[in-house]
């Protein structure tokens, strides 16, 4: 029978295991706390060496004013390194940070089994790996627990605390408080592939990937337009940086656990830069060449648009508001005041007789072909409104467009304010498509009770510093218009990668049913 696990955690002495980059940095929030912390790794003097960095570290935080002298100190004095893991037979929680390896971990578990007390926590700081699974063969596995911290442990506010099949809910429970008293966010998650932030992140470098795949667009466009839409970094820039085998991995891990959902299917582009070595940022040499400064992107300079006798815009809503308010400077010069038609089935610009529309899923051609008009264009969905000045926005043409509707629709879009990047006619665009796939697979996240709503939110904001949260881009948007852009994915693609989440479907019903527009 598993014992009751201590209530509170407070002040309790830790042993940390592994003294990388992630055990060092857990040990230093936990000093910080106030807990005398035991640090051992297997390689004799890691640990040693690592209380020496952070001693240089803590010291230049000091120089800068951003630490004292004493606390600097104290954090120093709290910490132990250990040789040997019986000498922390006393201690009420364990943290593990080694090899992200199942095989390892549970070695590693089933030792300190043996030395600790029957009343330990004992938590793995895992990123991918199954709790469950690293708990089979425990003898207590009601007391494991994940405690997944991201780097660096000192900045970054987030943990997800991971219940495995067996995890006693007081156990998460007591972690949850603790990490509250270290001062991160604790988001509860359940032990499935991926947990919160590393699953419901896929589709941030899968879509970029997929665009790449078809030729749809350049890695420097597809950064520009996410970094537009208040990412702080590119999917392409981001995935050099992590490292393309790092990155590649996490999305095998994720695949092969899903029993080869194809949702989760790596990129065959990404696995060629992988077996080419080309790493990233730590090879020289990824979607870019390092080191460079910045993702470069030629922008072309745009004549002011040709006088017109008609202007409209169409549709209800923040885009449709944010281009009434940006289209009238472009009309002053012209004598024409700004038309609105709210009870529009598109969202967009009419002039004269051709279409700026806003992306619905369907492609440029499609658009035209069902509305009749030759000279359309569709543009992505700007998620930050208003649009801060010069920032990407994507569009593409229809084939059937005329040559003056093709330097045109580029002119009235600069005319907006925003930097318009032309893309192949694919459906979703960049912005739409992701922003519709991460929600999707947040509301599968927690239809599969993995997470709730705020957790999803907090985990995306903090974990991996998304400028909102999925179901906060929800709420913005619509279900049903997220639908209806999945939807037309999925008629694209036909493989059941954009498959719309039971949750969100019940959503858009119960929108239908309130009212809610």
């Amino acid at each position: 029978m598993t014992p009751n696990p201590p209530l509170s955690l407070s002040a309790a002495q830790i042993l940390v295991v592994g003294a990388g980059i992630m055990g060092a940095g857990i040990a230093q929030v936990a000093a910080q706390a106030g807990h005398p912390v035991l640090l051992h790794d297997a390689r004799e003097g890691a640990a040693a060496e690592a209380k020496t960095k952070l001693a240089q570290a803590l010291g230049m935080l000091v120089a800068k004013g951003k630490r004292s002298a004493e606390e600097a100190a104290q954090t120093l004095a709290r910490i132990t390194p250990v040789d040997a893991l019986a000498q922390a037979a006393q201690v009420r929680l364990v943290v593990e940070a080694i090899i992200e390896k199942l095989d390892a971990k549970r070695a590693l578990l089933r030792e300190l089994e043996g030395i600790v007390t029957v009343d330990c926590v004992l938590a793995t700081n895992t990123s991918s790996i199954s709790v469950t699974a690293i708990a089979n063969g425990l003898k207590r596995p009601g007391r494991l627990v994940g405690m997944h911290f991201f780097n660096p442990v000192p900045l970054m506010r987030l943990v997800e605390v991971v219940s495995g099949l067996q995890t006693d809910p007081a156990v998460a429970e007591a972690v949850v408080e603790l990490s509250m008293a270290w001062g991160k966010v604790p988001v509860q998650a359940k032990s499935t592939p991926g947990f919160i932030v590393n699953r419901i992140a896929r589709p941030f470098y899968a879509e970029a990937l997929r665009l790449l795949q078809e030729r749809a667009a350049t890695p420097e466009v597809l950064d520009a337009c996410l970094r537009a839409a208040g990412f702080r970094m590119g999917p392409c820039e981001l995935m050099d940086l992590i490292g393309h085998d790092t990155n590649f991995s996490v999305t095998q891990s994720v695949f092969d656990a899903n029993f080869y959902d194809k949702r989760f299917v790596p990129s065959l582009v990404q696995r060629e830069l992988v077996d080419a070595g080309l790493l990233g940022r730590k090879s020289g040499r990824g979607f870019y060449v390092y080191p460079n400064d910045g993702a470069a992107l030629a922008v072309a300079v745009h004549d002011a648009p040709q006088k017109v006798d008609a202007v409209m815009v169409h549709g209800r809503g923040p885009t449709a508001d944010w281009l009434a308010r940006a289209v009238s400077g472009a009309l002053t010069p012209m004598g024409l005041g700004v038309a609105r038609e709210v009870g529009s089935a598109w969202t967009g610009l009419q002039i004269d007789a051709a279409r700026l529309v806003l992306s619905d899923g369907r492609c440029a051609a499609q658009m035209a072909a069902d509305s009749g008009c030759c000279d359309l264009a569709v543009f992505d969905r700007p998620m930050m409104l208003p649009l801060p000045p010069g920032a990407a926005l994507a569009y593409a043409l229809a084939e059937g467009a005329s040559a003056a509707w093709r330097v045109q629709a580029a002119a009235w879009l600069a005319a907006l304010g925003v930097t318009p990047l032309l893309l192949a006619d694919t459906p979703g665009l960049v912005v739409a498509r992701t922003v519709a796939m991460l929600i999707n697979e947040a509301a599968d996240a927690v239809q599969q009770g993995v997470c709730t709503i705020d957790g999803a939110d907090a985990a995306m904001k903090l974990g991996v510093n998304y400028p909102a949260g999925p179901f906060e881009w929800l709420a913005r948007w619509s279900a049903s218009e997220v639908i209806a852009l999945l939807d037309t994915l999925d008629l694209h693609d036909r493989g059941e990668r954009y498959r719309v989440s039971p949750w969100l479907r019940r959503r858009a019903w119960q929108d239908a049913t309130h009212g809610v527009a």
